[in-house]
C-alpha cells in the first residue's frame, strides 16, 4: 500500500474537493498523504473524515500546502486560478505532478502555468471526463470539414454555484472548432448578446451559459447551416467521472518529463 501514488487533494471542503477525496480513498491505484483548506478555514486542524460526516480516518487538513506536497507524487487542484499558480509554484519545488482542472483562468495564468510545466509535469483541462474529450476532438474534426456557411455555437448549463462563463469545458470546445477552422478563437469569439445586435457574423463562434438548479453540467456545440443544423452533445449527471478523470491524469503523470500536458495525452486521443 505504502508504495502506491502518494496523492494530495487541495481545496477539501468543496464539493469537488470532497468529490477527489472519496475517489482517492475509494481506489487501490492511489494512496491519500494530506489534503489542504485555506488559513482560517473551520475544517483546518481538524480530522477529515469527521469533517466529511464519517468517522475519523487520521488525515489532519492542513493550511500549508508547502508542508501538504512535502514526500506526495501529486497534487489535485480544482481550486481558484490564483490558488492554482500558488499551488504551482510549491508544485515545482517538491517535484510533484500538479493536475489541474481549476476553470476560469485567463491568458496570463495559462502563460504563467506554462512557465512552471518548464520545471514538473503539470496536466490541465477544463474538463477531466473521457466523454467530454471525445466530444472535444469530434468538434474539431466536425469544425475542419464544414465551412463558415455553417454557424457554430456553443451552450453550456451548470449548477447556480458556478461562479465563471463561459465554463472552461465551453471554452475548450470553442478552441477545438477554432483550431479545426485554423482561427483564433479571440478573435472570432462572441459571448453572450443582448439588444439590437445586429446579424451574426459569419465565421463567429458564439457562447451562452444557462445557471440553474444542480446541472452538473451539459454542452451542446451546434453548427447550423440553411436547412440542416449538426449538434453535438455531452450530459454529465455525476461529477465523479471528473473526479476519475483527475485521478487517473495524476498516476499517467507519474515519471513522466515536465511539460504541458492535456487529458488528449492522458487518453491518448
Amino acid at each position: 500500500m505504502s508504495n502506491l501514488p502518494a496523492i494530495v487533494i487541495v481545496g477539501a471542503s468543496g464539493r469537488m474537493g470532497q468529490m477527489l477525496i472519496n475517489t482517492v480513498l475509494s481506489s487501490d491505484k492511489a494512496r491519500l498523504v494530506a489534503v489542504t483548506e485555506r488559513a482560517g478555514h473551520a475544517w483546518v486542524g481538524q480530522d477529515l473524515g469527521q469533517m466529511m460526516g464519517g468517522s475519523a480516518n487520521g488525515v489532519l487538513v492542513l493550511d500549508d500546502p508547502k508542508v501538504a506536497f512535502a514526500g506526495a507524487d501529486a497534487v489535485i487542484d480544482f481550486t481558484s486560478p490564483e490558488a492554482t499558480l500558488a499551488h504551482a509554484a510549491l508544485a515545482v519545488d517538491a517535484g510533484i505532478v500538479h493536475v489541474i482542472g481549476t476553470t476560469g483562468m485567463d491568458k496570463a495564468h495559462i502563460s504563467a502555468l506554462d512557465r512552471f510545466a518548464q520545471q514538473t509535469p503539470i496536466i490541465r483541462a477544463g474538463n477531466m471526463s473521457l466523454g467530454v474529450n471525445l466530444l472535444t476532438k469530434l468538434t474539431q474534426k466536425v469544425a475542419a470539414a464544414l465551412d463558415e456557411d455553417f454557424d457554430i455555437e456553443i451552450t453550456e448549463a451548470h449548477h447556480h454555484h458556478k461562479v465563471d462563463a463561459p465554463s472552461g469545458t465551453a471554452l475548450m470546445l470553442g478552441q477545438a472548432a477554432a483550431d479545426g477552422r485554423g482561427v483564433d478563437l479571440d478573435a472570432v469569439s462572441d459571448r453572450g448578446r443582448d439588444g439590437i445586435t445586429g446579424a451574426r457574423t459569419r465565421g463567429d463562434i458564439g457562447f451562452h451559459a444557462v445557471r440553474g438548479g444542480d446541472i452538473v453540467g451539459e454542452h451542446d456545440v451546434m453548427f447550423a447551416a440553411a436547412g440542416e443544423r449538426i449538434v453535438l452533445r455531452h450530459m454529465a449527471t455525476d461529477r465523479t467521472i471528473f473526479a476519475r478523470g483527475a485521478l487517473r491524469a495524476a498516476l499517467w503523470g507519474q515519471g513522466k518529463k515536465a511539460g504541458a500536458y492535456d487529458m488528449m495525452d492522458v487518453l491518448g486521443l
